[in-house]
């Protein structure tokens, strides 16, 4: 069952993760920066966030602090999150437990004020694809209305492959499409056969590129705005605008 939306189009990716901790938000900020150390307006959107805190201006996701400073932008956090909970679960719960619903209609008004002041927008999703909103709705719905070329944050270690092709296989049935995987904080100096092996396994099994393989750095901290030393590096071959449809 479609949200119906109606969603304005744009050049963009929207940046999922097969589960909750593969560094999707991480990935988000850098290409976010890439973007935006180009001469591009970058609106990074995070529509739904939970585990938020109280701060002067109401509730704040550190997530959303790391994409706008990642991006340079000057919207309100309240925009490039409109609907925040404190409570830090699955959203169908977070709403249940903090008292009130997802506004749909508040997340449309706000990725429309977004992609008036942009060139190209990153979206982030909470979790993975198939996360309950609602009763009647998942991630998977909301990422439909926005239309964007998916981009697939993964872990690299045992049980990725599964993970990873059957976020495939949801994305694909729901006919979007996929600008391809990133394997995030793969530790070569520590590396199994199952973490070296899952890049070309996923590939071969699926068909999809690789885009990158980010290494593990133990100075990244998004919490402190921190990408580390080696993250933009990694993803910087990757031809971002053109994925994104620029």
């Amino acid at each position: 069952m479609p949200i119906n939306l109606n969603l304005p189009k744009k050049a963009g990716l929207f940046v999922t993760g097969t589960d909750t901790g593969t560094g999707k938000t991480l990935i988000a900020g850098a290409i976010a920066k890439i973007l935006a150390d180009k001469g591009l307006r970058v609106g990074v959107f995070k529509p739904i966030a939970t585990g938020c805190q109280h701060k002067w201006d109401g509730l704040v996701s550190s997530d959303t602090e790391f994409l706008a400073q990642c991006a340079n932008s000057n919207l309100p956090l309240s925009t490039i999150t409109p609907v925040g909970y404190r409570t830090p679960a699955a959203p169908i719960v977070s709403a249940a437990r903090d008292g009130y619903a997802i506004d749909f209609d508040k997340i449309a008004a706000a990725y429309k004020e977004i992609c008036q002041n942009s060139d190209i927008v990153l979206v982030e999703g909470i979790g993975g694809v198939r996360v309950p909103l609602t009763e009647e709705f998942d991630l998977l719905d909301l990422a439909v209305e926005f239309d964007l070329p998916a981009v697939i944050v993964t872990r690299p270690n045992l049980g990725t492959i599964n993970h990873t092709l059957m976020t495939i296989d949801c994305l694909r049935a729901a006919k979007l499409k996929i600008a391809g995987v990133v394997i995030n904080n793969y530790n070569a100096t520590e590396s199994t056969v199952a973490e070296d092996t899952a890049p070309e396994t996923i590939a071969q099994c699926s068909g999809e590129d690789i885009l990158a393989v980010v290494p593990f750095d133990e100075t990244v901290d998004t919490e402190k705005s921190n990408l580390g030393e080696f993250i933009l590096g990694s993803l910087m071959d990757c031809d971002w605008e053109k994925l994104a449809g620029l």
